[in-house]
């Protein structure tokens, strides 16, 4: 008996003439709506994606091939990993299979056919199958909060299990056709073999070749429908990862160069391709929601949730007829409250299993709302001061270095002297009264650890990292024209600066005219100077702390080990949060957030969550190295209730006390 699948008759036509016309049909389906979405991404604003195509293989390698923030999430990690490649194995067997069905005159086997191609499939049925159970039972029973639960998952979820279901049947029965009930090349199809032994080979084989056909009209109907579903993602995330950003994460430069960028985008194709691409790779899998310290805390934005919805946008508006009747991008399909939640902390771009990249979108619609002066009138008055006066304060420059009276002895300026290090001070740490004494400390203690080190008194203005993050991308240029001007006038050899802030902007977004300048997070000098022995431990400190990452040094640039070093040689007992290092919990005041007012039905601001995580795990102090994450923090202890409970201390306060001469 001729065992070929394709050699039957179906409604009187010949199996093999179905077969090409149902291929030609679904492939011309899928063909148009590809060509669609392809034409929307080619209508949007040039970005220069194509760069370092070697790095970018390897990039594409790791990320796709390895997937390594699937694992972010441990209960689901395998099983989605599973099913991945699972599905990378079906696809290749699958064209396989439909080229010698449509070409059955080839002298080639079908994949089934091949011990080895036969046991791969047999295998991964089965892991794909066990996968999917555990990934209905954590949608059904135990659903993390932010997951996009849909009838458009339950039926992909239905389709990859009747993929894998009739590929064991399927070698269960053409086992049974051939008078078998064991092979060692399909061990789980040969569980079904003995469960259907009893059947006659005739039927064996005409249910071996349903399983066949039911299996490839799945596959076909998969693909017509995979490129106007949420599953869209399986198709475009591969692009998105090997077309990803690899520039510091911290450097937020137009994005392509071009200038007309830097006025916002209101308009889907205002936006660039790769920003656009970003919402067809979308898995809506919520994890960007979840890491989200504005979505924790209740504010309106949802990263997922503004992706997907540029995503609906694009679709909408881009293939309808001149977008008329489309609802505005900006006020109806995403409101002003959602562009301004954002923190900037970066989690969900570190979280994202397909590499979006959330943050320059936002930041985009926020150029659009400051060019059009749609913003809070706290946001307003601070970028007036910023213009005015270089600072957020409103302070005059010639009040800067105030704060170097008490000192008792004069620190040089590194315009008039040389010094080895120009330390960038950094507005908070500058103006705000509550931080003046932490500044001193620091002064003092580089001093006591011998770095030769200058200021540029009233020639510095704010490096503008937050001011860029808002969206006014002409103020941050400003500052940072009149900070270089300035450092020019100077010389040093390294900046070294107590504001992460300042650090990301000044290391990531400032061309020196020097290339061998380098800029450094005081934390980073300080445990050199611990390690060469240049500050010695006097005392050790006691007591129970914690270390918070602050996020502009943790994930932007990727710093974490050289504050822990430093609490740990002046003695300190160091007790990690349960959100840290690259997981860690933002303080709520990035991206401007300091600056503004809280919005209704916030349940808990992200500054009083982290501070209640930190009491829960009994120590006595929590230990920040950002001037704004201590502002934040002694804020909210007070909202909290933990004042008394838990004390808010700088690095710099634990290695002053610990290296202080008795």
């Amino acid at each position: 008996m001729d065992l070929d699948p394709v050699r039957i008759s179906l409604m009187g036509l010949p199996g093999v003439a179905v077969l090409w016309a149902l291929t030609l049909a679904a492939f011309g389906v899928f063909g148009f709506r590809a060509w669609q979405l392809i034409g929307l991404l080619l209508k949007a604003r040039p970005e220069n994606r194509f760069d370092q195509p070697g790095k970018r293989v390897l990039y594409f390698a790791r990320h796709v091939l390895l997937q390594p923030r699937l694992f972010n999430e441990r209960s689901i990690g395998l099983p989605h990993f599973l099913i991945f490649w699972g599905f990378v194995v079906y696809v290749v067997c699958f064209n396989w299979s439909l080229v010698r069905g449509l070409a059955p005159a080839l002298p080639a086997p079908y994949p089934d056919e091949v011990g080895v191609a036969a046991f791969f499939l047999d295998v991964f049925s089965v892991a794909v199958i066990v996968s999917l159970g555990a990934a209905v039972v954590r949608r059904v029973f135990f659903p993390p909060a932010h997951l996009h639960l849909s009838w458009d998952a339950n039926l992909i979820l239905t389709l990859i299990g009747i993929l894998m279901l009739t590929t064991l049947f399927g070698a269960g029965f053409r086992l049974v056709g051939e008078g078998k009930t064991w092979s060692g090349w399909t061990p789980f199809g040969s569980m079904a073999a003995a469960a259907f032994a009893k059947m006659p080979v005739e039927s064996a084989h005409g249910w071996a070749k349903g399983m066949w056909w039911m299996h490839m009209v799945t596959v076909l109907f998969f693909l017509v429908y995979l490129p106007y579903s949420k599953h869209l993602h399986l198709l475009a995330s591969p692009f998105n990862v090997f077309f990803g950003n690899l520039r510091p994460a911290g450097d937020l430069g137009i994005a392509g160069g071009s200038e007309e960028m830097a006025a916002g985008s209101t308009k889907w194709s205002e936006f660039t391709w790769k920003q656009l691409l970003s919402g067809f790779s979308c898995a809506e899998c919520g994890r960007c929601d979840r890491a989200c310290p504005a979505a924790t805390a209740g504010f309106p934005l949802e990263p997922q949730q503004l992706v997907q919805k540029l995503k609906k946008h694009i679709i909408g508006a881009g293939l309808a007829k001149n977008g008329n009747g489309s609802p505005k991008l900006i006020g109806e399909t995403i409101t002003e409250d959602e562009i301004w939640a954002c923190t900037t902390c970066m989690s969900c771009m570190e979280r994202c299993a397909v590499l979006n990249e959330q943050l320059p979108i936002i930041i985009q619609l926020r150029r659009h709302l400051v060019t059009e002066g749609q913003m809070a009138k706290t946001v307003q008055d601070a970028l007036n001061n910023f213009n005015r006066y270089g600072n957020s304060f409103g302070k005059s420059d010639r009040m800067r270095a105030k704060w170097t009276q008490p000192l008792g002895w004069k620190v040089k300026d590194a315009r008039k002297e040389p010094v080895e290090y120009l330390w960038f001070v950094g507005d908070y740490a500058s103006f705000d009264p509550r931080l003046e004494e932490i500044t001193r400390k620091t002064a003092n203690t580089f001093k006591a650890g011998g770095v030769d080190f200058g200021l540029l008194y009233e020639g510095e203005r704010n490096a503008g990292n937050d001011v860029r993050r808002i969206g006014e991308e002409g103020l941050f240029e400003m500052l940072r024209d009149k900070n270089l001007q300035a450092m020019a006038k100077a010389k040093f050899k390294t900046i070294v600066t107590t504001d992460p802030h300042a650090f990301n902007t000044l290391k990531n977004e400032y061309k020196f005219e020097d290339d061998s300048v380098t800029v450094v997070h005081y934390t980073e000098l300080l445990d050199q100077l611990v390690q060469e022995g240049k500050l010695q431990v006097a005392r050790k400190v006691a007591g129970k702390v914690t270390y918070h990452d602050p996020c502009y040094l943790g994930r932007y640039n990727n710093i974490y080990e050289p504050a822990r070093r430093v609490l740990k040689a002046v003695g300190a007992e160091l007790v990690e949060m349960p959100r840290s290092f690259n997981r860690s919990y933002c303080c709520g005041a990035g991206g401007g957030r300091i600056w503004m007012e809280d919005v209704e039905g916030v349940k808990e601001r992200p500054s009083e969550s982290r501070v209640r995580e930190a009491a829960a795990l009994g120590v006595t102090t929590l230990v920040v190295a950002c001037p704004k994450d201590s502002v934040m923090f002694q804020d909210a202890l007070k909202t909290a209730g933990l004042e008394g409970k838990l004390a808010i201390k700088d690095v710099i306060d634990l290695v002053e006390e610990a290296t202080r001469p008795s």
